[in-house]
């Protein structure tokens, strides 16, 4: 069974920078990408960026794109998400989540797997 556990959340500044963490455990061998999501309060649940285990490729959603990076380190089982130049809009709750499948996706209709999510307030 996968289990995915997300780390680094917390408050920063307006302008500032946070690392996330997705680590994982259970997965062995196949392809898949994970993903981050993110839900603010009173809003639906949206894909923001994902990886694929072949060759690396990411994709990001037109809000976050050119602030946000996705990384992943195999060996460590973790895929990151650097998050520069920070708004208030970014404030959410950010799950990882898995599908068994290289193909990236940002739609959480694909994802079987899902972390329990981390807090991220964007205020000064």
């Amino acid at each position: 069974e996968v289990q995915l556990v997300e780390s680094g959340g917390g408050t920063v500044q307006p302008g500032g920078s946070m690392r996330l963490s997705c680590a994982g455990s259970g997965l062995t061998i196949g392809d898949y990408a994970i993903a981050w999501f993110r839900q603010a309060p009173g809003k639906e649940r949206e894909g923001i960026s994902c990886i694929s285990s072949a060759e690396g490729d990411s994709m990001y959603e037109r809000s976050v794109e050119g602030r946000f990076v996705i990384s992943s380190d195999k060996d460590k089982k973790t895929v990151y998400l650097q998050m520069n130049s920070l708004k208030p809009e970014d404030t959410a709750v950010y799950y990882c989540a898995l599908r068994r499948s290289s193909n990236c996706v940002l739609h959480e209709y694909w994802f079987a797997s899902w972390g329990q999510g981390t807090q991220v307030t964007v205020s000064s």
